[in-house]
């Protein structure tokens, strides 16, 4: 059945709002009024557009997908309910009122309704993109043409799990860098609105020449005090501006990472995690099923650098036109030699699969490494930094009281 939102008033006056399902709209309010609620806004759940606010209530009207860690869950206890033995729409049912927040409540009640209804489930999850990626929805029907959907959807849940898991294990890698930065702003910041304004001033009444250093500190100072404000405010405008640039502007796009990649650590980095993301994508794929060909044009649509991307559909092409994967792939000159090795290994053997899944951890430990160096060398490095300025400024404010007492 169909699954629908409401607001309604219960007989002490008080609004409650939630998702249910009904056969139609007006069984749905006459399931509320058998429950003594009186109904105020009832519409489908899977509707775009609705009501932006009812009785100081704001019902979201714009598609939100799900989190990483959203997905993970979703996806692990579904397979689970479906390695079991339930069936697809007692598993989405069961799932959907696991979960305590309605957004999801109602995706689930969505894709069930479509389920119930006759259709497959790829096609109900192909119905919300803005939550189940290609690959997810590729896989899923994969899994559903060879009868193994239980194993391709635990499949799923490992890699769903292993994502979310790479992106905590960066988020939390990145906050102590982070702090460091901002603390060694805020002093430097400090330092030169307050600190040094007071320590100069003394200098207006000599009447000598002040060394270049404290005429830089002094520029500096009057600088951050003056306009600081204005330059933060254009350094604002031109990163929102510069950002809507590069969404608006495919050409734009594609220069700033062909841009990326020719610098050296930073392109190494692009280059070792879109290889990752595609082998993963492709090894999932294919162990679910999925056509080669199809399967390689999906994990392509899922590279992020664009000059990558437009390459490896070039050797999805030549793959069409009886080319091998490996000698396609290694055309493009942004597969390692290793990886393109480790390809051809798996052709030869018929265990393509396997070769890809470990191309992919092959060049996932290398941007874990890359990413625990980078952090290593960044730390020091900005205390370092942070440090020289420190100096100077402690030199700039000192060297005309040495030269004062030079003169006495």
């Amino acid at each position: 059945m169909p699954a629908y939102h409401y607001i309604a008033v219960n007989s002490g006056g008080q609004e409650q709002k939630g998702i249910m399902e009904a056969e139609s709209e007006k069984h749905a309010r006459q399931l509320l009024r058998d429950k003594s609620l009186v109904p105020i806004l009832v519409r489908p759940a899977q509707e775009k557009k609705g009501i932006k606010k009812v009785n100081q209530w704001t019902l979201s009207t714009k598609p939100r997908g799900l989190s990483s860690k959203e997905l993970a869950l979703v996806t692990r206890q579904f397979a689970t309910l479906l390695s079991a033995g339930l069936p697809i729409e007692e598993s989405l049912l069961a799932v959907a009122e696991q979960t305590e927040k309605a957004r999801i409540k109602g995706l689930l009640f969505s894709v069930r309704s479509k389920v119930v209804e006759g259709h497959a489930l790829a096609s109900a999850l192909r119905e919300h993109p803005e939550a189940f990626s290609e690959l997810f929805c590729a896989t899923i029907a994969a899994g559903e043409k060879t009868g193994h959907l239980d194993k391709v959807l635990l499949r799923l849940a490992d890699y769903t799990e292993q994502q979310w898991q790479v992106r905590q294990k960066l988020k939390t890698a990145l906050i102590y860098p982070s702090m460091i930065v901002l603390v060694a702003v805020g002093i430097v910041g400090f330092l030169l609105e307050y600190v040094v304004p007071k320590m100069v001033a003394v200098y207006g009444h000599l009447n000598q020449a002040l060394p270049l250093m404290t005429e830089i500190l002094i520029a500096a100072s009057n600088a951050v005090k003056n306009d600081g404000v204005y330059v933060f405010i254009i350094l604002v405008l031109g990163i929102f501006f510069w950002r809507r640039a590069l969404k608006s502007s495919a050409m734009l796009r594609e220069q700033s990472h062909r841009f990326l990649l020719r610098i050296p650590l930073i392109g190494y980095a692009i280059k070792t995690s879109n290889t990752a993301r595609f082998s993963r994508t492709l090894s999932i794929l294919s162990a679910s099923g999925v056509p080669i060909l199809e399967a390689m044009n999906i994990s392509a649509q899922l590279i992020t650098n664009i000059p990558i991307r437009r390459a490896v559909q070039e050797a999805v092409n030549h793959v069409r036109e009886g080319a091998t994967i490996h000698l396609a792939l290694k055309q493009t000159r942004y597969f390692s030699p290793m990886s393109i090795h480790m390809i051809a290994s798996g052709e030869a053997s018929g265990q393509l699969e396997t070769m890809l899944d470990r191309v992919a951890l092959t060049q996932e430990d290398e941007i874990s490494r890359l990413i625990e160096v980078a952090l290593a060398l960044f730390e020091p490095a900005v205390i370092l930094i942070m440090g020289a300025i420190v100096l100077f400024i402690v030199l700039a404010v000192l060297l005309p009281i040495f030269n004062l007492n030079e003169l006495t």
